[in-house]
């Protein structure tokens, strides 16, 4: 798949060009859980700190570590490679005699308690992030991050009060957009699932199909954003409840707008899949637009159980508690995101990013800094 680049929501004269990950300490996501572990059970929940470690590798090297298989891990959500990262992952309790062989220089454990379930992938509220955006080169003086932070005002007051695209970021797709070619193919037959090696097998396999939904549903907000109804609410559009996450599709266009203004609904996209919530009227009609533009069809999403269940996706988000700060080397954002949401795509409303360091560029995660 080939596309223009995804338009912004957020009205800025120009781009500034900032450099984030320069080292893995400027970028800082720890974990809202969605509940804290009982003190009971049969499974050890571990917070750990992590920095500069692949999220897949990660969990190959907790599984060598205590001698099981990654499929009795338990994790929320995959955490970035370049960054300080803390999570909560879970192992079976009776091997809580074998943690300290989990640490290293780059992992630390910083809390054990015991739970009765295994944590499951989206059993998180949301991620803190701590992020230093640096001037792209190394010649700006820090008078010209005061003079950036001033040009900024007017846009993060936008994302304040009107949330920004909840676009699924690059990272999401794989090294030139390999994965999600993997998961095109694997949909509509030209791969299968024994194509892929058996040893990364359950790990690709996932993001691979769930990268074809994360394109399609960017590819809706993008057409929604350039035809200005983004934060229009359509006929038949499917709504989320901001309080409960219950979802209905409009029938009283006026009345559902007034609630979307005030936050207490949201306008959602598609994860294409046998359960998902379809759109009706309008809605429905845009977003099988984009569906016959990639020449799939519904029934592509058939056949794959779980990994392809489907569901709906908020198009804007407000992000919780954001600042802006000057520092010497930069400006530092502080915010919290709802899982699933990444935090480039804030960052992108405003700059045109660039990570990792001067002299190297950093490998990019399979999965970045959203958590599902």
């Amino acid at each position: 798949m080939t596309y223009s680049p995804l338009p912004r929501l957020t009205s800025v004269p120009s781009r500034l060009a900032a450099r984030i990950k320069v080292l893995p300490e400027d970028f800082e996501v720890e974990e809202v859980p969605a509940y804290a572990p009982s003190g009971a059970g049969e499974h050890l929940y571990l917070f750990l700190e992590k920095r500069d470690v692949p999220a897949e590798q990660l969990l190959r090297h907790i599984g060598r570590s205590l001698g099981i298989p990654t499929g009795e891990i338990g994790c929320a959500g995959l955490k970035d490679r370049r960054a300080v990262t803390r999570q909560w992952i879970s192992v079976p309790a009776k091997l809580a005699d074998r943690i300290s062989t989990i640490e290293t220089e780059q992992i630390r454990v910083l809390e054990q308690r015991l739970h009765g379930n295994k944590l499951r992938t989206g059993h998180l509220q949301g991620n803190r992030f701590r992020i230093l955006v640096r001037p792209r080169t190394g010649s700006e003086s820090v008078a010209a991050a005061s003079l950036t932070l001033q040009q900024l005002q007017s846009a993060v007051e936008q994302i304040q009060r009107q949330g920004f695209a909840n676009y699924y970021g690059d990272q999401r797709f794989g090294r030139q957009g390999e994965t999600l070619q993997l998961g095109l193919d694997l949909l509509t037959g030209r791969q299968t699932p024994k194509s892929i090696p058996y040893s990364r097998r359950r790990f690709l396999l996932k993001l691979a199909v769930s990268a074809v939904q994360s394109d399609l549903v960017n590819q809706v907000l993008a057409d929604r954003i350039r035809q200005g109804c983004a934060s229009t609410v359509l006929s038949g559009d499917v709504m989320e409840v901001a309080a409960s996450g219950g979802k209905f599709v409009v029938e009283d266009v006026a009345a559902e707008q007034v609630r979307c203004d005030s936050g207490e609904t949201a306008i959602t996209g598609p994860l294409f899949g046998p359960k998902m919530k379809a759109p009706q009227a309008d809605a429905a009609a845009l977003e099988n637009r984009v569906l016959q533009a990639a020449e799939l069809t519904v029934e592509n999403f058939t056949g794959f159980g779980d990994l392809l269940s489907g569901t709906r996706r908020r198009l804007l988000i407000r992000p919780q508690d954001l600042t802006v700060t000057e520092e010497p080397d930069g400006l530092r954002f502080q915010f919290t995101l709802p899982a699933g949401v990444y935090a480039t795509t804030l960052l992108d409303e405003i700059f045109e990013l660039q990570d990792g360091p001067v002299t190297a560029a950093a490998e990019p995660d399979a999965a970045s800094e959203e958590s599902e």
